[in-house]
């Protein structure tokens, strides 16, 4: 038999569940409205902080500020550019010097230039600058290079004669060498250019002639350490030496020598090449 009361506690009943409805679906439209929310980007949408470079098929990881170190450089445009070639992989490309890029990237990295001490590339590194438009850096590897720009290339051939001075138990007692003569061949004008006043062109035939060869100089000195500094200060290279030696029996001394040391004489040569 239904009553009012009967009717009245289901009204309630009902109503509790349709709260309890409703609050379930409160938290659906909750979860509705955080969906359209706008949401970050995803890390695959994201633009890369690190990037690759592949440089005539050598490879580098830099990152994006690295490359817009320079804003006006090649890189930075490249890297604002999607017309850009790139390789298969999607790296960014340039039809330039692998090897050498190392230091245009590091001139980026620190805005600096350093160099290995046996760094001979300075013209081909210079020409790299100037394509990626790093005037900067064009500068500072020129400042860098230890060439003057005129300065003329060649070689010089340092030999000299010599023999031991022996003390009282001959051989076993050498003191020091004894040279008689320190000789010089080369081109004039580069034998002039290093050697200077120190060079005796006594022996010379033509003397007016520069743009010559000559193998009759010699140094008015008997110090080889000193024609070494020398052409070390002028940018001179050591490329090659040879040596030679002679020790005559007593019965080989002239008439008049009886020093023990004219046994023992030598012979050497040293080549010295300016590039």
């Amino acid at each position: 038999m239904i009553t009012s009361k009967s009717v009245t506690r289901a009204c309630v009943i009902d109503g509790r569940g349709r709260g309890g409805g409703g609050a379930e679906s409160g938290s659906g439209g909750a979860r509705s409205r955080a969906a359209l929310r706008p949401q970050p980007p995803a890390m695959a949408d994201a633009p890369p902080e690190v990037l690759e470079l592949n440089v005539g098929g050598v490879h580098y990881a830099t990152t994006r500020d690295t490359l817009l170190r320079e804003p006006d450089s090649l890189p930075a445009a490249a890297l604002n550019d999607p017309d850009h070639p790139r390789d298969a992989r999607g790296r960014i490309f340039f039809d330039r010097d692998g090897v050498l890029f190392r230091y245009v990237l590091d001139y980026l990295r620190d805005g600096g230039l350093v160099l290995p001490e046996c760094f001979r590339e300075h013209k081909r590194l210079a020409r790299e600058a100037k394509h990626y438009r790093l005037a900067g850096l064009e500068h500072a590897v020129r400042d860098a290079d230890p060439r003057p720009p005129n300065r003329e290339r060649g070689c010089i051939t340092v030999g000299y004669r010599g023999s031991f001075a022996f003390g009282r138990d001959g051989l076993a007692d050498v003191k020091f060498r004894k040279l008689s003569r320190i000789l010089v061949c080369g081109k004039v004008t580069l034998c002039r250019d290093v050697f200077g006043e120190t060079l005796n062109e006594s022996r010379d035939p033509d003397h007016g002639l520069a743009d010559r060869y000559t193998s009759r100089f010699f140094l008015k000195h008997s110090f080889i350490e000193q024609a070494f500094d020398m052409l070390q200060e002028q940018g001179f290279k050591l490329t090659a030496s040879c040596g030679s030696g002679t020790a005559g029996g007593a019965a080989e001394l002239k008439p008049g020598v009886d020093s023990e040391e004219n046994r023992w004489n030598h012979y050497n040569e040293f080549v010295f090449v300016r590039e």
